[in-house]
């Protein structure tokens, strides 16, 4: 009998390491769905990427298997879906429980993207991986003393650096095939390419908020002011705090939108999409009009260039707008 229980024990534990899903394996399905995020929300692939690993034991934690919370996110008060209790810091936290890793990885993005407390990461270089390292230990996202360091080395010993340059590391070589790994593939999310609106052919959805009708920009949802609104009065038509829908649109207390500005409901990206590269600047813009124009981050759009956000533009100066 006692031999039985030990073969027994023995294949579940087989089994049990069979069905473990290995870095590479990780790496693979998920390195397209980390280098779009930072394409639309600036935050390096290599960061992503790294996290994910680290907060999901590489997909295999428990959290990632029963809630695909693959960035170990908790509930905080503004979690509305569902949730499960994991013990970490304490017993029984309340975590953050979604219906895809992609929904995950696009939660994992509008967190980090909306929380005040980094913002300033997005100021950095979309390549610096080890200041963003820094920073998120800074910032509180974990409480482990050495998180920054776990990222770095992860980020630097599976050259996950590469995927910030749109480029797939070596380490992929040793891998097995990536259409052999899953029998289900897995979904990447995509922006719809006709929702790619060229600046001077918007494409405007259906959608509307508040009597205003919404388009899209840069990836981002954004209306057109009318003729005497104000951040206040649009705050109120369109449900967004005043504060945080200044802050969108890179205005200071005392800037009020002008007739057909557009104004964004959500942070702007750090880089224009499409095949734009370069803006030609025309008599009386500035770095911010331009900015709202392209749907880029006042503060990206500056450091690109080597300018202070209040730089005075000459016309025919040429703006680096990636």
């Amino acid at each position: 009998m006692r031999s039985l229980l030990i073969t027994v024990f023995s294949i579940l534990c087989l089994n049990s390491l069979a069905q473990r899903i290995t870095r590479e394996e990780y790496i693979l399905t998920y390195r397209e769905l980390a280098m779009l995020h930072q394409e639309k929300y600036g935050i390096p692939a290599s960061i992503k990427m790294a996290q994910g690993l680290l907060e999901s034991d590489g997909g295999n934690s428990r959290l990632a298997r029963e809630a695909n919370n693959h960035f170990g996110i908790k509930c905080r008060n503004d979690w509305n879906g569902e949730t499960i209790a994991h013990t970490d810091d304490a017993p029984d936290e309340c975590f953050r429980k979604y219906e895809s890793a992609e929904a995950s990885f696009l939660d994992h993005s509008e967190f980090l993207d909306n929380s005040p407390r980094y913002q300033s990461l997005f100021d950095l270089e979309p390549d610096d991986y080890v200041g963003w390292a820094h920073g998120l230990r800074r910032a509180g996202y974990a409480t482990n003393p050495v998180y920054a360091e776990t990222l770095i080395k992860l980020i630097e010993d599976y050259e996950l650096f590469l995927l910030d340059r749109g480029q797939l590391p070596d380490r992929e070589l040793l891998a097995r095939e990536e259409e052999s790994l899953f029998s289900t593939p897995v979904a990447i999310i995509e922006v719809d390419p006709a929702m790619r609106v060229d600046v001077d052919n918007y494409i405007v959805t259906e959608k509307t908020i508040g009597g205003y009708v919404v388009g899209i920009n840069n990836g981002i949802e954004f209306i057109s002011a009318r003729p005497g609104d104000t951040f206040e009065s649009l705050s109120s038509a369109l449900g967004i705090p005043v504060k945080r829908l200044r802050r969108y649109n890179d205005a200071d207390n005392f800037q009020q939108p002008h007739s057909g500005e557009h104004i964004y409901l959500k942070a702007k990206a750090r880089n224009a999409s499409g095949s734009a590269l370069l803006h030609t600047v025309a008599r009386g813009e500035n770095l911010r009009s331009v900015s709202q124009l392209y749907g880029i981050r006042l503060n990206r759009l500056a450091s690109i260039n080597r300018l202070r956000p209040t730089t005075t533009l000459d016309e025919g100066m040429l703006l680096r707008l990636r």
